[in-house]
């Protein structure tokens, strides 16, 4: 899609934690850039929680996704968390051992966090570049 140029007045339509999130993005690029990196670290830690963190997403992630409008990048989280149920499914069905509460937590927990860590910058990508892929992971 094409790059959609949007003014700081703009942003106004957004509550303020998404401005302060879009602004860095604008500022810093994304999680892959170098100026990124070196910004977020300057950063406090509640600081760094609001910038790459979505609470609402860690626990509502399928549910919240679809109503950013992210549905393209939540079907794949969901074909992710689906294919490491899968992987998981077999490993318990060939070795007759069920994982341990930890492991089986954990596991959900983790994906909780992609769900997390993915959603800002995702929703930053929608609605300032214009860009809705299938990868959760671009650029």
């Amino acid at each position: 899609m094409d790059s959609i140029s949007v003014s700081k007045t703009d942003l106004t339509r957004y509550k303020p934690k998404w401005q302060e999130r879009f602004a860095f993005f604008e500022q810093n690029g994304g999680p892959r850039d170098p100026r990124f990196r070196q910004a977020f670290k300057a950063l406090s830690l509640g600081k760094r929680m609001l910038i790459n963190m979505n609470w609402i997403a860690f626990f509502f992630g399928p549910i919240y996704l679809f109503v950013l409008g992210l549905w393209k990048k939540n079907l794949a989280l969901l074909g992710i968390s689906l294919a490491v149920g899968i992987v998981l499914g077999f490993y318990e069905g060939f070795t007759g051992h069920d994982l341990p509460r930890a492991v089986d937590t954990g596991v959900n927990c983790g994906l909780a966090a992609l769900w997390a860590s993915v959603t800002n910058y995702a929703y930053y990508l929608k609605e300032l570049k214009g860009q809705q892929g299938w990868n959760p992971f671009e650029k």
